[in-house]
């Protein structure tokens, strides 16, 4: 346990990422607390405006990320700087993923369905970073022994074989997954096997012809997506809040 923690923890290129995923995660619970905290009408917190528009949290997010990126680079893996860089860096990634959904629908919808995108961005971010911490390299390089990361034809074939799953993955209508598959190469294996979501432009392309292949694809995704919906439901009312009918309504009216 002490030669793992040594080899991929405490290793000084990887306290930095290691200060800046904590930074990323305690600045999401810390801003979700606040802002259910400013909803319920509770607590000395309030909107920040200036000249009547809303400031919303992702501006200074941007402004800390660009900083801790910068720094980072500047103060290269090494020494008190790049410590502070990642934890500038981390706090600022969790501002800007914490409004995941306002970038990605350019509207207001933190509140509502839509909403829920950017508690599962940080969710997915947080586990891919806490993946590389522990000691994964993407697309499979970290299986690797010396003498083969030596030849580079090698290395070169690996991340194209896994990278070609994440590929496969995505296409199935699966990007959960094939986020997850850079990492570890397993689970591109996995999705790359098993049948498409019906909607994907796998299942489009490859299962117009076969339609016991369809209608097995359909009914997995229904129990998958049974089985599935609620808990992750609950997860994401949990950690982020539960949305508000009335915000989701006015949201679709706008779009």
């Amino acid at each position: 346990m002490g030669d793992w923690w040594q080899r991929n923890i405490a290793e000084p290129g990887k306290l930095p990422l290691l200060l800046a995923l904590a930074a990323f995660v305690v600045t999401f619970l810390v801003t979700r607390v606040i802002t259910r905290l400013i909803r319920a009408g509770k607590g000395p917190f309030g909107n920040v405006e200036a000249g009547g528009v809303h400031i919303h949290h992702v501006v200074p997010g941007v402004v800390l990320t660009l900083v801790g990126g910068f720094g980072a680079v500047a103060s290269g893996r090494h020494g008190f700087g790049s410590y502070i860089a990642a934890v500038v860096f981390g706090v600022g990634a969790g501002l800007v993923l914490d409004e995941f959904a306002l970038i990605l629908h350019l509207d207001d919808v933190y509140w509502t369905e839509e909403g829920r995108k950017s508690v599962e961005a940080v969710v997915l971010t947080a586990a891919l970073v806490g993946l590389w911490v522990v000691g994964f390299s993407p697309f499979g390089v970290n299986d690797m022994s010396e003498d083969e990361l030596q030849d580079r034809g090698q290395v070169i074939s690996t991340i194209a074989v896994n990278f070609l799953f994440a590929l496969i993955v995505l296409a199935k209508g699966k990007p959960r997954m094939a986020v997850f598959s850079v990492i570890v190469p397993f689970v591109g294996l996995i999705g790359a096997i098993r049948l498409a979501r019906p909607a994907s432009l796998w299942a489009k392309r490859f299962y117009r012809r076969r339609p016991r292949a369809r209608a097995k694809a359909a009914l997995r995704a229904y129990r998958h997506d049974r089985r599935w919906s609620r808990p992750r439901r609950a997860l994401q009312d949990w950690l982020g809040g539960r949305p508000d009918p009335e915000e989701s309504r006015r949201a679709v009216e706008r779009h």
